[in-house]
């Protein structure tokens, strides 16, 4: 599965967008859509961890989601717990460790301990660290690490010190980050981190999200010039 002379981020942020969209444009309910977006995400973390990704966070949900109505919240915790429970077994026997960054102790206590039970299964894998963002935002992480800092008696802070307070501080910034659905903004995901993120927006509703469509977005990444705000000597300006 490896790309010839196809440069790989280290880290891949994605906000899997679109479920119940394309469920309705089927005439089915987005629930339905969820479900099969589900196993799009478990074939792109296979696809991450084959091509060599060491660092993979997916957007699964928000905290503005519990905005959507009860009865679909409480379907995409039963999914998600079944698929950590089942689905997940099988990915962490190929080398994936399982990480989680959000307000989780806000979560339903059986999510919670089904997060725990993964995490501990997979905590010596080393292959691919697969971050799932849930019960998160870029945001409240913000103020979450600030509030940490104030706790501690900080009077001054910098930005090492909120960086050091962050969810998952070990785990570096993402290179890419990649958007379905065709809307075009970050919504509240990994805002600290992703300041020097490479973006990539597609059209394609998450659940038509296939292997072509990856090396499509990757091979767009390759094509870009970081320069993390210094200066690239093509540049006549000097400017980013």
């Amino acid at each position: 599965m490896i790309i010839e002379d196809l440069k790989i981020p280290n880290h891949i942020g994605i906000i899997m967008d679109g479920n119940g969209r394309w469920a309705q444009k089927k005439g089915k309910k987005r629930n339905f859509g969820h479900e099969v977006g589900a196993q799009v995400a478990e074939n792109v973390i296979e696809w991450s961890a084959d091509l060599g990704v060491r660092y993979l966070t997916l957007y699964s949900f928000s905290t503005e989601n519990w905005k959507r109505p009860e009865s679909e919240v409480n379907f995409l915790f039963k999914l998600f717990v079944k698929y950590l429970e089942t689905r997940m077994l099988k990915i962490i026997s190929k080398g994936v460790r399982m990480r989680f960054s959000g307000r989780i102790d806000k979560l339903p206590l059986e999510v919670q301990n089904a997060c725990s039970r993964i995490e501990n299964k997979s905590l010596n894998n080393d292959k691919i660290d697969l971050i799932m963002a849930l019960n998160y935002g870029g945001r409240q992480e913000i103020v979450d690490s600030v509030n940490k800092l104030i706790s501690q008696g900080k009077s001054f802070i910098t930005e090492e010190d909120i960086l050091s307070n962050l969810y998952l501080n070990d785990v570096p910034d993402p290179d890419f980050i990649i958007r379905t659905s065709g809307e075009e903004r970050l919504s509240n995901f990994l805002l600290w981190q992703s300041a020097y993120s490479e973006f990539y927006f597609t059209d394609v509703l998450w659940p038509d999200f296939d292997y072509e469509e990856y090396i499509k977005a990757l091979k767009v990444y390759n094509k870009r010039v970081r320069r993390f705000g210094g200066i690239n000597r093509s540049d006549e300006n000097g400017c980013e």
